[in-house]
């Protein structure tokens, strides 16, 4: 809200990325068809890795659609750098887990 007329400001908003919406889209298809993907060897869910993968995938869609959050933390959270890095960090453990 601004103080001079009391009403609500609207989040800035940016272009739509299609690489980002794309990622996030591929994430949570193949995540659908085959949750096995985010196993480890034993079979046991990877919290680390599903973790990891859900951020790149709620920041791909946040950033994907062209919503900027206001607050600085939540740009650095689901920008698309961040979907990037989570989901090498995602990429990471998997390999390290089945390497």
């Amino acid at each position: 809200m601004t103080p001079e007329t009391g009403r609500e400001v609207a989040a800035p908003v940016g272009q739509v990325k299609l690489l980002a919406i794309a990622v996030a889209l591929a994430i949570t298809l193949g995540v659908t068809i085959y949750p096995h993907a985010l196993a480890g060897p034993d079979g046991a869910a990877d919290h680390w890795a599903a973790m990891a993968a859900f951020w790149a995938m709620s920041a791909g869609y946040v950033s994907g659609v062209g919503f900027r959050p206001q607050r600085l933390v939540f740009r650095l959270i689901f920008s698309g750098w961040t979907c990037l890095a989570a989901l090498l960090l995602a990429g990471a453990r998997m390999a390290w887990l089945w390497g």
